[in-house]
């Protein structure tokens, strides 16, 4: 199920989710340093890994939403909405998260809306797991059979 934008035989999206996923795990852990030592300096780590995260998040979510409406309607463009949905929620909770602390220190709401959007990011990590060790989406096919090796440890049909 090779259908996704590329660069060579690479997918995009894939190669870009882990600059905010760890962004926003940074974020966390920075914001539980700063509550552990009382360090400022750990605030502002978390301030800005959390905007990095988002400008991430918003360009690995443009090949996201190519690949997506390039799907045909299947249980893999069902788990493909709950993905993007989450990813969208998750953006918008850090969005909020960062508007919160503009100007002002950490606080326990920012930290809760630190910890749900790492969950969700995770949840939604999952997801897109599934889309390609169990349903094969972006997987060239044609690449693990040149492998014999890989196909034969894969079970491909090749």
């Amino acid at each position: 199920m090779k259908n996704m934008t590329r660069i060579g035989r690479h997918p995009i999206h894939p190669m870009l989710v882990p600059l905010p996923i760890g962004l926003w795990v940074f974020s966390l852990v920075a914001d539980i340093l700063f509550r552990v030592s009382g360090n400022g300096v750990w605030s502002s780590v978390a301030y800005y890994t959390m905007a990095g995260g988002i400008i991430g998040a918003l360009l690995a979510a443009l090949p996201g939403l190519v690949d997506f409406v390039a799907l045909k309607p299947s249980p893999v463009k069902k788990i493909a909405l709950w993905h993007m949905t989450i990813n969208i929620t998750a953006v918008i909770l850090f969005c909020i998260n960062l508007y919160l602390r503009t100007g002002a220190p950490e606080t326990t709401l920012s930290f809760v809306l630190s910890i749900i959007g790492v969950g969700a990011i995770f949840v939604s990590g999952w997801l897109g797991g599934q889309m390609v060790y169990v349903h094969g989406l972006g997987v060239d096919e044609t690449e693990v059979c040149a492998s014999r090796e890989l196909s034969e440890h894969h079970g491909a049909k090749c």
